[in-house]
């Protein structure tokens, strides 16, 4: 790994810690939610952890563009380095006072990620990763588990029902046939506890460039994988897997 992208790489691990901080401000309080086009809940935790991320990068990068999943696209849009933000990955779990939510950040360069940061401020736990840094948990290095049989795994989802309409209704009913162990510990910790090697595979049937970026560094650098779910190391299909690796070729013959 370069000097400059571990520079970067600090930077950013910096700024998702105190961005976990604006959202902890307002997290388990009477908040007012206001729904979006897509009727996807927003709050004013989103809006201002995203605000200050923003600030900090154009002030820091000012080259650099940035695309947020509240704000949109902005900065140098011909850069070859693009920040993706999701200030609060989880506003559903946010809102409810459920401590499973993650402040992420993701850097690509030349369109591939290299650098992703998820927070997760109501835990106290933070992972990270850049490309040839390893991943590292609280401070420490991390890798997945050594889990070799989907018979043995911790399957995690972010949903449990309404497969049907993304065409994989099937596939979860052999996948969950197949599995040791299913839960329903979603969004961007599911992914993180495959990094952790505290589960085997985190599924997730839709997905958005802001939910998923920061999670293929971190999968790779962690040992793992980050995948769509026909196996291909992608944040470009709308859809994600992480594994440990071990049990990615059963899981992808089960998916079939």
């Amino acid at each position: 790994m370069t000097n400059e992208l571990q520079d970067i790489l600090d930077f950013a691990h910096q700024l998702a810690w105190q961005a976990g901080k604006i959202t902890l401000r307002y997290f388990q309080s009477d908040l007012l939610v206001d729904r979006k086009a897509d009727d996807s809940p927003v709050t004013i935790a989103d809006r201002e952890a995203e605000a200050f991320l923003r600030a900090a990068l154009s002030e820091r990068y000012p080259d650099h563009a940035i695309l947020g999943e509240e704000e949109g696209l902005t900065g140098v849009a011909t850069s070859s380095y693009r920040w993706i933000l999701d200030p609060i990955d989880g506003t559903k779990s946010f809102i409810r006072g459920v401590p499973l939510y993650g402040v992420m950040m993701a850097l690509l360069r030349e369109h591939e990620p290299v650098l992703g940061v998820v927070n997760m401020p109501a835990t106290g736990e933070i992972v990270y990763a850049a490309r040839g840094a390893g991943c590292w948990w609280n401070g420490r290095p991390c890798r997945v588990s050594s889990v070799s049989s989907l018979r043995e795994s911790l399957v995690v989802a972010t949903i449990a029902h309404g497969y049907e309409q993304y065409g994989k209704d099937a596939a979860l009913a052999r996948i969950l046939n197949a599995c040791g162990l299913f839960r329903t510990w979603g969004d961007c910790y599911g992914h993180l506890l495959v990094a952790t090697g505290r589960a085997e595979v985190a599924l997730d049937p839709i997905m958005n460039i802001w939910d998923n970026a920061a999670l293929l560094p971190i999968l790779e650098e962690a040992g793992g994988t980050f995948t769509d779910w026909q196996g291909v190391a992608t944040i470009e299909r709308g859809d994600g897997i992480s594994t440990n690796g071990l049990v990615l070729d059963e899981l992808m013959e089960v998916i079939g």
